[in-house]
């Protein structure tokens, strides 16, 4: 009799192993999927405040035998397992930009062009759209060299707030117009994703600055463009965040985006910032996107553009940028690190010599 009443005690307790064990797996299918909407959104795995509140609940429910010592010990076993296989979830699948996903190199079409192809793309103009004429005269000079795209600043983010701001979407407009006469395509910075509606019609690719590479809400906003962005790295930006600002921009459905290294802020002061060369090759073996280099921004100086833009197609940059303005002395920004069209001219003929 004895036995039979432990056999049934113990068969009821089988019962219930298998009946947790079901819940535990439909549990664990729930965590997965949490874990996904949280990579969407970029939050991290361990939520503290959310596990207080289910212990709290929990020990409302509590009518034991089981102590609320015991319980929680058990579910805070069950909250580490949790985020770990969200973590390793994660790192399994690795990021949308990673060469774990991708193999190959991403090419980018622009209107026609290709991008990230094996031939390095050039980008050049102004700092700041100032004028009709000065477009024109930038446009007809990149369009006599062969060159296939066009820079320059409408919405300008600057240090100080008396600096020159740009003419928005004026300044877009200009410099749409003057392009499609040079059969050209307009590379410009947005600075806010209210901006964009209005802005698209005149881009062809979306250039988000060092300033925003951490403006989250402007990088979802261009994750629902079709049209290609330019990212660049923040002034004091690790290459892990970088890349993660890109990851924004793909989990929410563009996968057109370009990285741009522009140098990083450091103590030297020989130059405006610091180019980490060493970014190029990595962010191409880590990742499968195309990388631009800004050689004005990253240096500052015109003395030196041209022995920086081979380093950098030397490492294995997909393109180049630089700022170029037809009397930098007048420059409404930036004036000291613009090349002149005659220093552009000297620059670009022995870029490809």
């Amino acid at each position: 009799m004895k036995n039979e009443n432990l056999n049934q005690l113990r068969n009821r307790i089988d019962e219930i192993n298998l009946q947790l064990l079901q819940l535990l797996n439909e549990r664990t299918e729930l965590v997965e999927a949490v874990g996904r909407e949280k990579d969407k959104q970029g939050l991290k795995k361990y939520d503290p405040i959310r596990e207080q509140q289910i212990i709290e609940q929990l020990k409302e429910k509590n009518q034991g035998p089981m102590s609320d010592e015991m319980m929680v010990h058990i579910f805070k076993e069950i909250f580490k397992v949790s985020v770990k296989l969200q973590e390793e979830k994660s790192h399994k699948k690795g990021l949308l930009v990673s060469r774990k996903n991708k193999s190959e190199d991403t090419v980018i079409e622009v209107n026609g062009d290709s991008i990230g192809e094996g031939e390095a793309t050039f980008v050049f103009g102004p700092c700041s759209v100032e004028s009709q004429e000065q477009m024109e005269r930038v446009a007809a000079n990149l369009a006599a060299k062969g060159l296939k795209y066009i820079r320059g600043g409408a919405f300008k983010p600057r240090t100080s707030p008396y600096d020159f701001q740009g003419l928005g979407i004026e300044g877009l407009k200009i410099m749409s117009e003057v392009a499609k006469k040079y059969d050209l395509r307009v590379i410009s910075e947005i600075m806010d994703a209210s901006d964009l509606e209005a802005a698209l019609p005149y881009l062809d690719v979306v250039q988000i600055g060092a300033r925003n590479m951490q403006n989250f809400s402007l990088l979802k906003a261009v994750g629902h463009i079709n049209k290609p962005v330019l990212l660049k790295r923040g002034l004091s930006a690790t290459i892990e965040e970088f890349v993660n600002a890109a990851e924004y921009i793909t989990m929410h459905g563009n996968p057109n985006v370009m990285l741009c290294e522009r140098g990083i802020r450091t103590y030297e002061k020989a130059t405006r910032n610091t180019l980490d060369i060493s970014a190029v090759p990595i962010l191409k073996r880590e990742t499968h996107l195309p990388v631009f280099v800004d050689i004005t921004h990253s240096t500052g100086r015109k003395d030196i553009l041209l022995p920086i833009a081979k380093a950098a197609l030397a490492v294995g940059a997909d393109g180049i940028m630089a700022e170029v303005h037809p009397n930098p002395t007048v420059a409404l920004s930036d004036a000291n690190q613009q090349m002149s069209l005659e220093e552009f001219d000297v620059f670009f003929k022995n870029l490809l010599s």
